[in-house]
């Protein structure tokens, strides 16, 4: 869901189903067309010096055509399925969006699943109409809120960009107890991608909140995970947060800085990057 009134600039905000509001950034037309042209590098390097390496070898048995064969296939292979593949397995990047810093997401701010992945890039043939000019794909950018070109419209995607930003160090937050409640939980308890979003625009604000304004505050979320995990109801839910936040995105080196990237502020940091499991 989005906000009614239009912005101006490129920032959208995206609204969860618990009524919590993230900005991001969509990438710009230039931006992507940098990325693209990054990856076709790496394309034309891959298949070219497979298409190389498999000529020389059958070549040197007398059977030159099979390793033509072999670079068109590669070829084809590596034109349908690089961007499927890497967005999937790279959580909607590939090595171009990723050297740009960009990430292909839903429109719910939510990441991409397999099969949006590898959708919208198979429907790039029709971006790149016509005659491989992809003025299509810079119509559809040009005239849409998000940037969209028709595979991103197909299949519900937009690109942002992530900013980079520096996050306070967790052992700055030396109020409140956290040993008696992180022992309470299981050691795999962690929250959703969505609700650890949340946990960390908390943290990052709390200190600007009295006790009772936190403590109301905190109870929203908190009273999910002391129902899920069967915690008395006389927890700390402000501390629970905590918990949880030092879980998900810190390192176990407290002597190292976090660095966040995000187009929605916040995301989890790179070097503590876990897996969460998404809403429906």
């Amino acid at each position: 869901m989005f906000e009614k009134n239009r912005q101006i600039d490129s920032h959208i905000r995206v609204v969860t189903p618990e009524n919590i509001g993230f900005e991001y950034r969509v990438a710009s037309p230039f931006e992507r067309l940098l990325a693209f042209l990054v990856d076709a590098i790496i394309m034309l390097s891959v298949v070219g010096v497979a298409g190389l390496v498999a000529m020389f070898v059958f070549g040197l048995f007398g059977v030159l055509g099979m390793g033509i064969g072999v670079a068109m296939v590669s070829w084809f292979l590596v034109t349908w399925f690089y961007g499927g593949v890497f967005e999937t397995l790279w959580n909607g990047q590939t090595p171009g969006k990723r050297s740009l810093r960009l990430r292909v997401l839903r429109t719910d701010g939510s990441p991409i699943d397999a099969g949006q992945a590898v959708l919208r890039n198979f429907l790039r043939i029709v971006d790149s109409q016509p005659f491989n000019t992809y003025l299509t794909g810079l119509l559809s950018t040009a005239v849409t809120r998000r940037y969209q070109r028709l595979g991103d419209l197909a299949c519900g995607t937009m690109v942002v960009a992530e900013d980079r930003s520096r996050a306070v160090r967790f052992n700055e937050i030396n109020d409140v107890l956290l040993t008696p409640v992180d022992n309470m939980l299981p050691p795999g308890a962690l929250p959703s991608r969505t609700l650890a979003k949340a946990i960390s625009q908390y943290v990052d604000r709390r200190r600007y909140f009295g006790p009772a304004r936190r403590a109301e505050i905190a109870r929203h979320v908190g009273e999910v995970f002391a129902e899920q995990y069967n915690l008395p109801p006389s927890v700390d839910h402000d501390a629970l947060l905590c918990v949880l936040y030092r879980r998900t995105f810190l390192t176990s080196r407290d002597d190292e800085e976090t660095v966040l990237e995000s187009g929605s502020h916040p995301t989890l940091a790179p070097e503590a990057f876990r897996e969460f499991e998404l809403p429906a």
